[in-house]
């Protein structure tokens, strides 16, 4: 598999999401945190490293506890005005969470959402690459339990829809996380249900590189 995105020189690529994508950012330029420890990191530092001359920009925009609704609400700032070549999304694991406090089964809002969300985009960055992300599960927590696993994979569904619909590119986790189990037990990749340990973010980083470049190819 090739370890590197095959993107344009000098392409920016925005990653945008959850926890999951935060993985600990910092809040300052310096180099040595300002992505983070999670997929974008592993993605950016293989890049930068291999190939160094194609001059790639990674930023990391994602946020701990964010929904599809509170990414809209920064969207602006966070995203469509940095202007990026790619923008990556992943997000869903607490629009579950908040779905199964109230009605789990209902994920009508989460769509409705996130279509206005690319539509959003699209409309701001006609010739942007998007690549959506496919929420994902692993039963590692005795506080999540099936409802837990339906809620998020009601989600990956309109996720998958979402990305024929607008020609993005859609991220397959789940399945590289069920064929990681096959390797390992669930807690190695995802310690708690729903944050990736750091062998899980290789998991995501290698799914991404590979639905990216796959497109591209």
């Amino acid at each position: 598999m090739r370890t590197t995105p095959g993107f344009p020189t000098g392409a920016l690529v925005v990653f945008q999401g959850d926890s999951i994508t935060h993985g600990g950012r910092g809040d300052t330029e310096d180099p040595n945190h300002i992505l983070g420890h999670s997929y974008p990191f592993l993605i950016a530092s293989s890049a930068a490293a291999d190939e160094p001359d194609r001059d790639w920009q990674f930023v990391n925009r994602g946020v701990s506890g964010d929904t599809v609704a509170a990414l809209a609400a920064r969207w602006q700032v966070d995203a469509l005005d940095l202007r990026p070549d790619v923008l990556s999304i992943l997000v869903g694991a607490n629009d579950a969470d908040e779905a199964i406090k109230r009605k789990p089964q209902e994920a009508s809002a989460f769509g409705a959402e996130y279509r206005m969300l690319i539509d959003r985009t699209r409309t701001a960055l006609p010739d942007a690459l998007l690549v959506l992300g496919e929420p994902f599960y692993l039963p590692t927590s005795p506080d999540l339990h099936e409802e837990w696993a339906a809620a998020v994979a009601l989600r990956a569904a309109i996720v998958r829809d979402l990305a024929d619909a607008f020609d993005a590119i859609f991220v397959p986790n789940q399945a590289a996380f069920d064929a990681a189990v096959l390797r390992a037990p669930a807690e190695h990749w995802i310690w708690d249900g729903i944050h990736p340990t750091y062998a899980g973010q290789r998991v995501l980083a290698d799914a991404w590189l590979s639905a990216v470049n796959s497109r591209l190819s």
